[in-house]
């Protein structure tokens, strides 16, 4: 048996086509065919959810391989669950928050520290100038509203589905969501939605 590589994730990018090969980890190969299906079928999805929520493509694919990455590690427990996709979209919930809050800091840090930031952002993947305001509108609310809007609207999931990824009751998502749809009509002069599913 050859040695483990070094993870997925680590110096590398992942991309559908190549999902972590579970044969250089000694695992049997049939659980490598169900992560391999697993990843393929939700990669491009994560990816959308961790862009709707940090902004960046590159940093969307960061959290979406990092989630993905741990799923692999420990794919004897999560590929057990009934809903693995759940976990990983979790996972990348919770990153994004992180990742939030440490970009924050940093920014803070550098401004107190008299640095001026630079305009020297990647070109992005083409929005419509709708979209492009929206999410931006999106990433400036509170993290677990722009979780919740993020997981509706780029999702497409209902409410039931939301509160399973986030593990939190339909209650709050509902609370959430109807909080964010009134903050961002505000801020984006639109009505409200008026149904929930």
């Amino acid at each position: 048996m050859q040695p483990p590589r070094s993870a997925p994730g680590i110096g590398t990018v992942m991309t559908a086509a190549d999902p972590p090969s579970r044969s250089d980890a000694g695992v049997d190969a049939d659980a490598a065919i169900d992560f391999d299906a697993f990843y393929r079928r939700e990669i491009r999805s994560v990816v959308g959810l961790a862009y709707t929520l940090c902004g960046s493509r590159s940093d969307a694919e960061e959290l979406a391989q990092t989630a993905f990455a741990d799923a692999f590690r420990d794919w004897e427990r999560i590929g057990r669950m009934e809903k693995p996709g759940a976990w990983v979209r979790r996972a990348v919930a919770n990153r994004a928050v992180s990742r939030r809050r440490r970009t924050a800091n940093e920014a803070l840090t550098l401004v107190r520290l008299g640095s001026r930031l630079r305009d020297a952002e990647p070109a992005e993947p083409a929005l419509t100038v709708e979209s492009a305001a929206f999410f931006a509108e999106v990433r400036k609310l509170p993290a677990r509203q722009a979780q919740v809007v993020a997981l509706h609207y780029w999702e497409d999931y209902s409410v039931a589905e939301i509160a399973d990824v986030l593990d939190v009751s339909p209650g709050t998502v509902k609370t959430n969501l109807h909080r964010a749809r009134l903050r961002l009509a505000e801020r984006l002069g639109l009505g409200t939605e008026r149904t929930t599913r």
